[in-house]
């Protein structure tokens, strides 16, 4: 939103373009451009009346969370214990995040710890949390930094369980593993920007890099999914920085970034108001070794208008009691914005791109790792 355990000693010490009317950036500026744009990650928690978990298969040692913390709120202090996994260890991690193989030398960043103020997150527990989503279905809906996440939680667990892999599609974007000791099904469901959206094309049918989207209808690509799934983590940005023209069926509401005669212009933010305001509805019925200081990040920043623009729409649901479901926020934006030391940058080894930083997705292990004792202290609280 882009505003998404118990560990052991480590055996080591361990963008896209600027849109300018309906150009593509040049080269040379896309060799250099470094953007990290981070989200609100959106949990939706459905309570249903046919797969429950039991409280005698939850530890009844799992540390209370002060139901009154914030748990976004703090710094990232050192610690020796390090990740629960290594690149190594953990055989599912993307080649293009698994920074140490492609040459990333130090560890140190591997040795930070989210510290809210005011309270204790409890570290993650992958049994734990594999009992308190026995029987249940989690999806990931969002790009590919909502798929990063995903395999962040993949190697977690999988140092309790090994999951089967038991479907992709032809592009890798939609994948579902399960863990049959627990009966647990873990998916990804990859979409551009959450609502209907395609790209329009020129007289040749090659892009032209202007996408329509309407706000009245879901991408099928997830929403169809949804009445099964259980607990579904929501997160889309990055896409929304390019030329788009936004409509709501047939009424055009304005375009970001196109500069067309007669047209309103929207910013990205409002934009992705816009979106989010639909999905909820539709719900309802860069280089860097060390983390940056809460006094050293840019709150003006597009990633902050982005998480801002967010807000009183996540208010809104989070408040409401609709039919079983449950709603809570991962406000994992401030939190990132200290860790531009977490990216592949240029260790992510893609041949083809020689010379491009990843300053978008975060290594395995990593900072990002934070979100699942996130995710698994929301869903305590949710439960």
């Amino acid at each position: 939103m882009k505003s998404s355990s118990v560990f052991w000693e480590s055996s080591e010490k361990t963008q896209r373009w600027i849109a300018s009317n309906m150009g593509r950036s040049s080269p040379f500026l896309l060799l250099f451009l470094c953007i990290s744009l981070f989200f609100t990650v959106f949990l939706v928690y459905h309570q249903s009346p046919f797969r429950s978990i039991s409280d005698q298969n939850v530890p009844t040692t799992q540390p209370q969370i002060d139901p009154d913390c914030d748990l976004f709120k703090g710094h990232w202090d050192p610690d020796k214990r390090g990740s629960l996994y290594t690149n190594s260890s953990c055989t599912t991690i993307p080649a293009s995040k698994n920074c140490i193989k492609h040459g990333r030398s130090d560890r140190d960043f591997l040795f930070w710890r989210w510290k809210p103020d005011g309270c204790d997150l409890p570290r993650f527990n992958p049994k734990a949390f594999l009992s308190m989503v026995r029987g249940k279905k989690m999806s990931f809906i969002g790009d590919s930094v909502a798929r990063n996440h995903m395999e962040s939680l993949l190697c977690l667990l999988s140092m309790e369980e090994t999951p089967r892999d038991i479907c992709k599609d032809g592009e890798d974007r939609n994948r579902i593993w399960y863990f049959p000791s627990h009966d647990f099904t873990l998916s990804t469901s990859w979409t551009k920007f959450l609502v209907a959206g395609e790209e329009r094309v020129d007289s040749n049918k090659t892009g032209t890099g202007l996408f329509d989207l309407d706000l009245a209808k879901m991408d099928e690509g997830w929403s169809k999914g949804l009445p099964n799934t259980d607990i579904s983590i929501v997160s889309a940005a990055h896409w929304f920085f390019r030329p788009i023209i936004i409509h709501r069926g047939d009424e055009t509401l304005g375009c970001i970034y196109c500069n067309l005669p007669n047209m309103t212009q929207i910013s990205p933010d409002e934009g992705f108001k816009l979106v989010h305001s639909a999905v909820f509805k539709h719900i309802r019925a860069c280089s860097r070794t060390s983390p940056f200081g809460e006094n050293q990040i840019d709150l003006q920043s597009n990633e902050m208008k982005i998480r801002t623009s967010q807000i009183p729409q996540l208010e809104g649901v989070t408040k409401g009691d609709y039919k079983g479901k449950k709603f809570a926020v991962l406000d994992v934006t401030k939190v990132m914005l200290m860790r531009p030391d977490g990216h592949p940058n240029g260790h992510w080894g893609n041949k083809w791109m020689k010379g491009y930083n990843d300053c978008v997705h975060w290594c395995l292990p990593g900072p990002i790792d934070a979100w699942n004792e996130f995710l698994m202290a929301v869903i305590r609280q949710l439960r």
